[in-house]
């Protein structure tokens, strides 16, 4: 495993993932491009979509209110008018003046509740750093010019994923398993499955029933099903790893 990345650096990754994904929407030369990872979206959906959640959650880090989320009429502007590049640049900054104002102990509310990630700003600002790149990558994808994630995000991805894409999900309805994540750069990660849900088991001296190889940034892509599981090695049982991969929310 890898630390998270610290709080200042979480912000400057935000900014910069955000401004790639205007850049792929800006070369485009048209906003109905489809999205080959949203496909239901066009690109116009899809920067339309990361601003209206940045707006979105720099009023939940304002509030610093972990009992409730705001309403939608509180979202500063929620729908964009005029150009839409301008107003996802200023979503962005709303976005980065709540959290820096905040600091990343601030408690707030947030939607995964009970898992392995605390109710704070800082855990909020982390898992924007994967919203903008794992969309920035899809604007890439859209005009035929995928990079892969920024090593620095795709390293924090796989564990992010776990504790907060995962790990709100509850209970593991299948028979106990633990995949294993392993990136080429060195790290891994033990994934537990169980009743209990989805939790990172750093300890744990049972082998693995399935080991995914393949840089970090493939990692993370694949469990967002953005790339095909053909993509990364699967040694052991693809079939749960498929499991795994179906069971949650990717957007």
């Amino acid at each position: 495993m890898t630390p998270t990345p610290p709080f200042p650096e979480l912000l400057s990754l935000i900014d910069e993932r955000s401004a790639v994904l205007r850049d792929a929407v800006d070369s485009a030369g048209a906003l109905d491009v489809t999205v080959p990872g949203c496909p239901d979206w066009s690109l116009r959906e899809l920067t339309t979509h990361l601003g209206e959640v940045q707006r979105f959650w720099s009023v939940v880090v304002s509030d610093a209110d972990p009992a409730q989320a705001p309403s939608r009429e509180r979202i500063p502007d929620p729908a964009p008018a005029g150009d839409l590049l301008a107003w996802s640049a200023e979503s962005t900054r709303l976005l980065l003046a709540a959290l820096g104002q905040a600091g990343p102990d601030r408690p707030c509310w947030t939607w995964w509740g009970p898992s392995g990630a605390p109710l704070t700003a800082g855990a909020v600002a982390r898992h924007q750093v994967q919203e903008a790149s794992v969309h920035a990558f899809d604007a890439q994808e859209s005009i035929g010019k995928p990079e892969p994630l920024p090593s620095v995000a795709a390293l924090d991805g796989v564990a992010e994923f776990v504790q907060v894409g995962l790990g709100s999900l509850g209970a593991w309805r299948h028979d106990p398993a633990r995949i294993a994540f392993a990136a080429v750069e060195g790290p891994s990660w033990l994934v537990d499955l169980s009743a209990e849900g989805a939790r990172l088991e750093p300890t744990a001296t049972d082998a693995p029933r399935a080991t995914v190889r393949a840089p970090a940034s493939d990692l993370v892509l694949a469990l967002y099903r953005r790339i095909p599981l053909e993509r990364v090695r699967v040694d052991g049982d693809r079939a749960l790893v498929e499991r795994l991969l179906a069971w949650g929310d990717t957007e």
